[in-house]
């Protein structure tokens, strides 16, 4: 997998898969429907997300889509894994024209996850290389500098766009840049390349980012929970708390957060997050003494001081 955190829209932290290149089968149909979906995103997005800095990267995506829309309806069923093809190619022109970044000295595919350079191997060796040292400079830079990071990452989709895992690390590194359209798009590409559970944490957070809490909602009650990673079954959970108080359902905010895993005697990796966001969605539904309590217990799970759960309690609690 790829070797980097991700953070959701409200500073929280999620994580990445492999994969081989999209096989064009009998699954066009469904794939077609996400291709919408895509271009929908991309007009919803424009005033909401900041803009993709890519020479038309943006404009190219929807014309590709609306090449295979018109595919579609010139030709019979028959013929649409031709039309898929084409779509592919297409959007694969789509970020030619990304500029070249410098890359950094300490930039090798030698830091890579061996999940990332097996899928690497599928390409010419000189341009695994070159691919694999621009996946690496996103990883060194996503904390730091998202937006250089970003232009690493969009380089090397520009080379190896059939590689899931490229698609996957520009999805990711785009979300870490609030290009939310944009991630959301590589992501589900990614997926379907992939047939895995696909990020669907960061998904659903990317649909709140873009003003639509109700398709976060929908995401988190499609997910197969059950295949899920215990962490990202966690961060989903918290993803569609925050849907609901988006929407203004801020008990059933509350109630998405309950579970088993909610108890201050327990330490997971994720159980100081987990105590936090239950926490700050009780103080949001005015339960301030309930919300205190769990802001201390955020607190002591809090080995490494990552949250301002102290801050909180003390912030919430009666002063003399």
């Amino acid at each position: 997998m790829v070797d980097v955190d991700t953070p959701d829209t409200d500073g929280h932290e999620i994580a990445v898969a492999p994969v081989t290149d999209e096989p064009v089968t009998a699954e066009a149909e469904a794939e077609q429907d996400e291709a919408e979906q895509d271009e929908a995103d991309v007009e919803d997005a424009e005033g909401e997300a900041p803009e993709v800095d890519t020479d038309g990267a943006v404009e190219s995506a929807v014309e590709a889509v609306e090449a295979v829309e018109s595919a579609d309806e010139a030709e019979p069923a028959v013929d649409r894994p031709a039309a898929a093809a084409e779509a592919v190619d297409a959007d694969e022109r789509v970020f030619t024209r990304a500029r070249t970044p410098e890359l950094p000295d300490d930039a090798d595919i030698s830091i890579l996850d061996p999940e990332v350079k097996q899928e690497l191997r599928g390409l010419p060796k000189g341009l695994a290389d070159i691919v694999g040292r621009h996946l690496a400079a996103a990883g060194m830079l996503i904390d730091s500098e998202p937006e250089l990071a970003l232009e690493h990452a969009r380089y090397a989709r520009s080379k190896a766009a059939r590689v899931a895992v490229v698609r996957e690390a520009a999805g990711l590194t785009a979300y870490h840049a609030g290009e939310w359209a944009e991630a959301l798009s590589e992501l589900r590409a990614a997926r379907r390349m992939s047939h895995g559970t696909g990020h669907v944490a960061v998904m659903a957070d990317c649909e709140r980012a873009l003003g639509r809490p109700e398709r976060a909602i929908e995401l988190a009650r499609e997910a197969q929970v059950a295949l899920l990673p215990p962490d990202e079954a966690v961060e989903l959970r918290i993803v569609a708390a925050g849907a609901r108080r988006d929407m203004g359902q801020l008990e059933a905010a509350v109630v998405a957060l309950q579970g088993d895993d909610l108890d201050a005697k327990r330490r997971e990796p994720w159980s100081a997050r987990l105590f936090y966001a239950y926490a700050d969605n009780l103080a949001a539904a005015g339960r301030t003494e309930e919300a205190v309590k769990w802001f201390l217990n955020a607190a002591q799970a809090d080995d490494d001081n990552e949250t301002d759960a102290a801050e909180r309690a003390f912030d919430l609690s009666p002063q003399d």
